[in-house]
């Protein structure tokens, strides 16, 4: 059941404390520390083990931080979890029972309690299944006999420690107390287990060191640290010393004083339990060294030191570091506002008006433009703040202009501006004036920037204007239909001023017109004069008086026009001239059948106009 209940503890932690005695109160600093850093061998009279520097067999030892390099069934790796995580002593017990270990330790104090400890670890890996039931568990004795190697001062046992899966340190520990004119002691391990498959162990920082009560220091109500603001410095207190009596029967005490919590002196005459300090208008750390003996107060290794008193003064704060002022231009987005204090410090921010609007923070979004203010605080009191800073935060307007498509003319020029002056200006074609002239169609930009170097760039899409030009002009009844020679925007005139985007003109009397057409951008307009007459597409001569002749509305503009009628055989039905034209559908009285039929229409100075209409009976 105990080594179950091992086995678990030490799968919780990287190693735990085994209960023979450690010093439950204040320790002092080392006085011996064997960290087998050399890596050889030991001092003669140290082990009767025979030294190798490989992996030992029965009876043989080495100094390493390497195992299981020939012994596969030891662990492969010492675990990096002791005190100085270097080398350590690797012992392959005997098959006999006995002393493996012996040091002498000097430089001790009389009357003094002291903690022995060392780390232990059974270096057979479980997991190998070498050995039968988890091989011979290793379990050691320490001894601490006196100078004269005649009295047992103290012994203990670390009973079984089994083999584990992983490699895992346990550090074992007992106190001792030395008599009255003894300054040295001896150490001794021996190994209470048998030499075969298992009982093989590593042993690392082998620690001597005084032990005493654990000692709290508190002023008069009753706590440990005190907190004050500069402004309500300078502050006197009481403070007493409350040891534990876990090792100490009779105490004697020194106080001591620091500036920074690492270098410490005594307090001159300042030997009782309870302090009475100076005003304080600094920092300053306290502490007091308890000793059972009171010549054991003049070393350090000799005595324990007590729980440490703050007395904390907290500084007015400085005034907290900023970027000075920020600008950001319009189109930008609004940054955080940041300033920097010292540690422990934060800060709270102000509008122009007083008001706090943001506090404990370093950092704040503003909602608009303005100044604030920014004060350090220490934090977590409510101490004196610092002085306050300035950030003004300007919103700069970027320039608001709009992109254009412009039409160049064929052959022509034009004047492309950035729209807003007095600015600096970095055209696409690396010129920097307010304009540029340009001759050809593409895109251009330019990149306005305000003396506060806010920028926007604006942007021009030229294109080539379409050349207008005049495939052909039809009357379609009382309609004027004109047909551009070439795709594009074009706009249409009757007479020059009046235009419009349809090419069809309606309900137009008959007669001679001129036909404007130009593109949108007007830069080229042509012309074409038409005779516009009024050419019916079907006539009904069936005497009820309406379409009962072909008949052309309009010639009276013309009255020396031509017209010829014709059949679909090209013979010729019936000519004529002048407005009094008209054609009944009869050839020499006689009625001709439905069909379709042509005329010719001959104008002096303009196209003969050809075309059909139907006769429907």
């Amino acid at each position: 059941m105990r080594f179950s209940l091992l086995f678990f503890l030490l799968l919780l932690c990287n190693y735990s404390y085994a209960q023979l005695g450690f010093c439950e109160g204040s320790k002092g600093d080392p006085i011996f520390h064997e960290d087998f850093e050399a890596a050889t061998e030991l001092p003669l009279g140290t082990t009767n083990y025979s030294y190798v520097n490989q992996d030992p067999q029965d009876g043989e030892y080495t100094v390493s931080n390497q195992i299981g390099n020939f012994i596969t069934s030891w662990h492969s790796s010492l675990p990096l979890n002791t005190i100085s995580n270097r080398n350590a002593l690797i012992v392959n017990a005997s098959f006999n029972s006995g002393r493996f270990y012996r040091t002498e330790i000097s430089g001790l104090c009389e009357n003094t309690t002291y903690e022995f400890s060392a780390f232990l670890m059974n270096v057979y890996d479980r997991s190998s299944m070498v050995c039968e039931n988890g091989g011979i568990p290793i379990n050691v004795r320490f001894e601490i006999w006196d100078e004269t190697d005649s009295n047992l001062l103290k012994e203990g046992n670390t009973e079984n420690i089994p083999s584990l899966n992983s490699p895992e340190w346990e550090q074992y520990a007992l106190t001792f107390q030395t008599e009255p004119g003894q300054e040295e002691v001896i150490l001794k391990m021996f190994n209470n287990g048998e030499g075969g498959c298992g009982n093989d162990l590593a042993i690392d920082d082998i620690i001597f060191r005084s032990c005493g009560d654990l000692t709290t220091v508190t002023s008069e109500n009753g706590i440990n640290r005190l907190d004050v603001c500069a402004e309500d410095a300078p502050v006197s207190l009481s403070l007493e010393a409350t040891p534990d009596f876990s090792v100490y029967n009779s105490h004697a005490y020194q106080w001591q004083e620091s500036n920074d919590n690492e270098n410490w002196s005594d307090i001159p005459g300042e030997n009782d339990e309870v302090y009475n300090t100076s005003a304080l208008n600094t920092t300053r750390y306290f502490r007091v060294k308890v000793a059972e003996d009171p010549v054991n107060l003049n070393t350090n290794l000799c005595s324990s030191v007590s729980e440490i008193f703050t007395v904390n003064i907290l500084e007015t704060p400085n005034p907290p570091e900023g970027d000075g002022n920020v600008s950001i231009c319009s189109d930008e987005e609004i940054p955080e506002l940041s300033v920097e204090v010292e540690e422990n410090e934060t800060a709270n921010w102000y509008d122009e008006n007083n008001n706090l609007i943001a506090e404990n923070t370093d950092s704040y979004l503003p909602e608009s433009e303005g100044v604030y203010y920014v004060e350090a605080i220490n934090e977590g009191f409510e101490c004196e703040p610092s002085s306050r800073i300035a950030i003004n935060f300007t919103i700069n307007e970027s320039p608001q202009v709009d992109d254009e498509v412009l039409q160049l003319c064929n052959g022509g020029n034009l004047i492309l501006k950035a729209g807003l002056a007095g600015l600096t200006y970095e055209w696409s074609t690396g010129e920097t004036t307010e304009e540029i002239e340009i001759d050809t169609p593409g895109n251009y930009s330019v990149i306005l920037t305000t003396a506060e170097g806010c920028s926007t760039a604006k942007n021009f899409e030229v294109n080539q204007v379409d050349i207008a030009a005049i495939e052909s002009v039809n009357s379609d009844l009382r309609n004027i239909i004109v047909t551009p020679a070439n795709e594009g925007d074009f706009e249409y005139s009757l007479d020059g001023n009046s235009y419009q985007t349809s090419n069809i003109f309606t309900a137009v009397p008959g007669g001679i017109y001129t036909i404007y057409m130009r593109d949108l951008s007007a830069c080229n307009t042509v012309t074409r004069e038409f005779p516009h007459i009024v050419i019916p597409k079907f006539i009904t001569p069936n005497g009820d008086g309406y379409n009962d002749t072909f008949s052309i509305h309009g010639l009276e503009y013309f009255p020396s026009s031509e017209i010829r009628i014709f059949d679909r055989y090209g013979k010729l039905l019936k000519a004529g001239t002048g407005e009094t034209f008209n054609w009944n559908g009869t050839l020499e009285s006689r009625a001709l059948p439905s069909n379709d039929y042509w005329y010719h229409i001959i104008i002096e100075g303009f196209k003969t106009l050809i075309g059909s209409f139907s006769l429907k009976r």
